[in-house]
């Protein structure tokens, strides 16, 4: 059996799950509706306040399916519960970023300033204090979503390893070099 595949998803308060023609499931909660389709082999059953996903046989596609499913089903009940939020910090001198809606404007010492507009399941703010990096907050429902955002973001001005410059993760650890040695032969 898989490991993953073969945990029951509890359901917290207010969450609703239903499955309707076609194996489409859709996850209701105080934050939002999200919907998954799901492969025709793989049955999801729910059984009380429990999601159990079931395979028909152990066939390699099968058992990678069936872990596939339950993860996505339960980071879905996680993002209309609870949701997700990613934080992301702009290290550099002159690095700044200002949030209008959907739409966030960055400074990342390009000649041009960058411009970037976001899904509307995304919320999105930016936080400058004095004498500390901006951070830039984003916050979904949907968690594949607001992954490739904000690697999107990164990809903008992926930190570098020798003084750290660009935008990362808060709390990420970065490899740093030690870079010219001096006086070398």
């Amino acid at each position: 059996m898989s490991r993953i595949g073969k945990l029951p998803i509890t359901l917290p308060e207010k969450v609703t799950v239903s499955v309707g023609k076609e194996n489409i499931i859709t996850v209701k909660g105080p934050l939002g509706e999200l919907t998954q389709k799901v492969d025709a082999d793989i049955s999801v059953a729910i059984e009380g306040n429990v999601v159990v996903v079931s395979r028909p046989t152990d066939q390699r596609r099968h058992r990678a399916l069936h872990g596939l499913y339950r993860s996505l089903i339960n980071n879905m009940i996680i993002g209309v519960s609870a949701g997700y939020t990613i934080k992301q910090e702009l290290v550099g001198v002159g690095f700044r970023a200002e949030a209008k809606g959907q739409i966030l404007e960055m400074s990342l010492g390009f000649s041009h300033d960058l411009v970037l507009q976001l899904p509307t399941e995304i919320k999105v703010a930016a936080v400058t204090d004095k004498r500390a990096n901006p951070i830039i907050t984003l916050t979904s429902v949907d968690k594949q979503l607001i992954g490739q955002v904000a690697a999107k973001i990164r990809s903008l001005r992926a930190p570098e390893p020798y003084k750290g410059k660009g935008i990362k993760f808060v709390g990420e650890q970065l490899r740093r070099k030690a870079g010219k040695s001096a006086g070398a032969k």
